[in-house]
């Protein structure tokens, strides 16, 4: 499954929001400005996520968003079904083989396993291991 640019910056919104948490709202514009992305792309994020009641705006000169719950209650799965859509890395056909439909599902489950139990405040309060080496694996 690949998230796309609007699933990751809608998360680094809401990580922004979420480590300001408390101090009312916060600027799209100093939000795009601290981590150098696009004003404009993040204003058409945003407007999903006001919808899902992830986040709530607050009009006026020192306006701006705020998230709508605490960050502890808001997931990573949350953010990117509200961007990215159902969480479905293979579609799973019934008329495949047992096996294979079954290693889908165990797939699709521990995706969504991993983004429904990482919350908001785990994202914003995360406290790297250091010079973690990356792999890139090729199937």
């Amino acid at each position: 499954m690949k998230i796309s640019t609007k699933g990751r910056y809608g998360l680094t919104i809401m990580m922004a929001l979420a480590k300001k948490y408390g101090e009312g709202p916060i600027s799209l514009k100093s939000i795009a400005k601290d981590h150098k992305l696009s004003e404009h792309y993040l204003e058409q994020l945003i407007a999903p996520l006001r919808n899902a009641q992830l986040v709530k705006s607050v009009r006026g000169a020192y306006g701006g968003y705020m998230l709508a719950k605490e960050p502890k209650d808001i997931t990573a799965g949350d953010i990117i079904r509200v961007l990215e859509g159902p969480i479905s890395p293979v579609e799973v056909v019934d008329d495949e083989e047992p096996a294979k439909r079954d290693l889908w599902i165990k797939i699709r489950d521990a995706v969504k396993d991993v983004l429904d139990s990482t919350t908001l405040h785990d994202l914003a309060n995360y406290e790297g291991q250091g010079d973690q080496e990356y792999y890139m694996f090729y199937i």
